[in-house]
């Protein structure tokens, strides 16, 4: 009975077999396996690539915020938020892509552990008739599960008894799968015993999980490196500072994929780590050249921001150059905060003493009596009959008489 999981199994198994076919080893036709996998996922890594060198990119921008909003946590969270929002990051979406590759492992562990099912294209009741009968001449180990695995291996020597014992597989080609790879048996589970290793056989197999999970540390690490290259500030320029920090929050996931990929290691066939090991090399490649591919726009970008930075600092400049020249001519005291209309008001004042300077002493005398003249005969609001309104929104005719006639008392 086909299950849901075979929509996706049934695939596999054809694929790995014409790999294994085309390439007549089965180690590599996992290699081969998991770079089709990397080629077919690429979408979904550019995608994931994109989201989490945007989430370094704009780490400098964050960290503005931190230092601007540092005692407030809820209006920090809120502008960070509002910034990711604007920039279309999403705060998930770079680690959830992350681990779609590890989704693919659960059907292919399925494939690998069962390849009389999907590789051979048997029932799984027939699948049970070939263990059962070569059981009897083969220990396959203590390990049930694994038995259709260790099984396939030897179907050339005993593929007359099979035949003889299961009738319906009379005109089946059965011929074994060779799991050899490097002078490693692909199909065995690695201990971590290393220290009851002997030969190269047990030694190969130990060293898989190894070279599997520094294979992903390293990933990792490039990875991290790659991202922070594009972590700049609003003038184009790289904060290494902020890049460290962000990379100082994902440092958890430096460890997290090592040890899975060694636990998956130790706790399945070789056959796995070969897949795990693939896809960790294969990935640095993919790295680099996604990397290369944003860095171009992302160069752009910071070429624009430095142009406008430096035009910004010219505009800067060129007024400091205005305030400078305005403070020579009014002399040191001014006060570079002082309005236009004072500074206006400064420098009518000093043109009307420089004009009075030149006067002699009778015209000065003259000028004095003007000034005091017209002192006595302004008023402070600028209406005669009010001379001493001071509010500038008085009008006569407010309560509909001139209050310049004289109120006539009634007899």
């Amino acid at each position: 009975m086909t299950s849901i999981a075979d929509i996706i199994r049934i695939p596999f198994g054809y694929m790995l077999e014409f790999l294994y076919n085309f390439s007549g080893n089965y180690g590599l036709a996992l290699i081969l396996f998991g770079i089709a996998i990397k080629l077919i996922l690429l979408p979904v890594s550019a995608k994931s690539k994109k989201s989490m060198m945007k989430m370094s990119r704009m780490a400098p921008r964050v960290k503005a915020l931190e230092a601007k909003y540092g005692d407030d946590k809820t209006k920090y969270q809120m502008e960070v938020m509002k910034l990711y929002k604007k920039e279309g990051v999403s705060t998930t979406g770079g680690c959830l892509w992350a681990f779609v590759p590890l989704l693919i492992l659960i059907p292919l562990y399925q494939v690998i552990r069962e390849p009389m099912v999907y590789m051979m294209h048997l029932s799984r009741e027939e699948a049970t008739e070939i263990v059962n009968v070569i059981s009897h001449h083969v220990n396959l180990g203590s390990n049930s599960y694994y038995h259709q695995l260790a099984a396939a291996s030897y179907l050339g020597e005993y593929v007359n008894e099979v035949k003889a014992a299961v009738p319906a597989l009379a005109n089946v080609d059965l011929s074994p799968i060779n799991f050899s790879f490097l002078g490693v048996n692909l199909g065995k589970i690695p201990t971590w015993q290393f220290w009851t290793l002997t030969g190269w056989a047990e030694i190969g197999l130990f060293l898989m999980p190894v070279i599997s999970a520094a294979s992903q540390w390293f990933s990792m690490v490039v990875m991290q490196k790659f991202n922070a290259s594009v972590a700049t500030n609003n003038r184009g320029e790289q904060d290494n500072d902020a890049a460290s920090a962000v990379n100082q929050s994902m440092k958890t996931m430096n460890f997290i994929m090592p040890i899975m990929s060694l636990w998956i290691g130790f706790s399945m066939p070789a056959g796995m780590s070969v897949y795990w090991i693939t896809q960790g090399l294969f990935g640095l490649v993919q790295e680099f050249f996604l990397t290369k591919h944003y860095r171009k726009v992302y160069d752009a970008e910071d070429e624009i921001r430095r142009q406008e930075y430096a035009e910004e600092e010219a505009r800067e400049a060129e007024k400091e150059r205005l305030r400078a020249e305005r403070r020579a001519k009014l002399g040191d005291v001014a006060d570079p905060n002082t309005s236009k209309k004072k500074l206006a008001a400064k420098e009518k004042a000093e043109r009307a003493n420089q004009v009075e300077g030149k006067l002699t002493a009778e015209q000065k005398e003259a000028l004095r009596l003007a000034k005091e003249k017209a002192d006595e005969e302004r008023h402070f609001s600028g209406i005669e009959d009010r001379p001493y309104c001071r509010g500038r929104a008085y009008q006569p005719q407010r309560y509909g008489r001139n209050t310049s006639e004289p109120i006539l008392e009634e007899e």
